[in-house]
């Protein structure tokens, strides 16, 4: 029978197995005491304390959540085995792969319709934790160089505070940001388990250091509309308004859409979106 010691060793020795590089860490200068992942490092990218991920490693912690086993098998990049194994060290329910407190990250084809319907204005579909599921063409390009990122990674919060595009192309960055994260804080509080949730808080506090300082502000509030001002590389400065609407028969999907009064500058500038040659 598995025991609490065995569950540390695996934690140890995977943690070893995984460079800061491939963690998505910045690179550090000077030498490391010891290879891989530190402890504090694999806690900040699950999205669990310190105190808590050392005790799981020293044997000490009983009964960790499949929530928290799912973050941090993804910090540890385990595949389909290895995640069952580290799920049987812990005498955890089985689950399947990404299930645990997960939405579907599918969205439904009427709902691709309506990006489509609402073009030329741009919009995209966005998972509980602004994952990008889904945009029309402007709506991409309204977001520079996040074509450039594998689906997995292409995430609008993340996007705003690691994109070399996120603090150019918008205007009002200060005021995205705050609004950003004051979202994610009041999505950490519905869903205070979910590893798509927990992990990208953790990897942003991990990056960012602004993101880490308005995230120990605790403003909680969800963006329901509001304004952009854009300094777009491809079309110029415009000034857009943009209404969050929900994505009926769905674990927190929203549509974002954005518009501009018709006659203005504004306006006219983002109706060049579809035709616009977007250069990094």
């Amino acid at each position: 029978m598995a025991t609490k010691a065995d569950l540390g060793e695996f934690l140890k020795v995977r943690r070893s197995r995984i460079s800061p590089q491939e963690a998505g860490l910045p690179a550090t200068t000077g030498r490391r005491r010891t290879p891989g992942l530190r402890r504090e490092e694999v806690a900040m990218l699950a999205g669990v304390s310190i105190e808590y991920y050392t005790r799981l490693e020293q044997g000490k912690q009983s009964n960790p959540s499949p929530p928290v086993l799912e973050a941090i098998a993804e910090v540890l990049r385990l595949d389909e085995d290895e995640r069952g194994h580290l799920f049987e060290l812990a005498n955890a329910p089985a689950v399947k792969p990404n299930a645990a407190a997960r939405p579907p990250q599918q969205i439904r084809a009427e709902v691709r319709r309506l990006l489509e319907i609402v073009r030329p204005y741009p919009a995209y579909a966005l998972g509980r934790a602004n994952d990008l599921l889904a945009a029309n063409e402007a709506g991409m390009r309204l977001l520079p160089g996040i074509e450039e990122w594998p689906l997995a990674l292409r995430n609008t919060a993340r996007y705003t505070f690691l994109h070399p595009q996120g603090k150019r192309v918008y205007g009002n960055w200060d005021e995205v940001a705050a609004a950003t994260v004051a979202h994610l804080r009041a999505v950490a509080g519905t869903y205070p388990d979910a590893p798509d949730v927990v992990g990208l808080v953790g990897e942003l506090v991990v990056k960012s250091r602004e993101f880490a300082t308005l995230w120990e502000r605790y403003d909680v509030r969800k963006r329901t509309n509001g304004r952009k001002c854009f300094q777009h590389p491809a079309v110029g400065p415009m000034t857009l308004s943009y209404e969050v609407l929900t994505v009926a028969r769905s674990e927190g999907h929203r549509l974002v859409v954005y518009q501009a009064e018709p006659g203005t500058p504004d306006h006219d500038a983002m109706l060049l979106l579809e035709m616009a040659e977007v250069n990094g």
